[in-house]
């Protein structure tokens, strides 16, 4: 179990409101980690890119995504 489904299985016990800022959180960490990720995956060098089984044009539309799409 990820530490982002721990925290929304103990938001279930939350007030209402408090539930929508713990969803709001675990968004926001989401949409951080893709931009993060994206960022890395844009400077890989080519043959680290063939280690993980991506082609260049494969890599540069992901990296290219915004970090809201998934």
């Amino acid at each position: 179990m990820s530490y982002s489904q721990a925290v929304a299985l103990n938001a279930q016990n939350l007030p209402p409101l408090s539930r929508v800022v713990v969803a709001l959180a675990l968004t926001v960490a989401r949409w951080e980690l893709r931009h993060r990720t994206r960022k890395q995956l844009a400077q890989m060098p080519k043959h680290m890119l063939r280690d993980i089984g991506l082609s260049e044009s494969h890599a540069e539309q992901e990296a290219e995504k915004p970090f809201w799409r998934a």
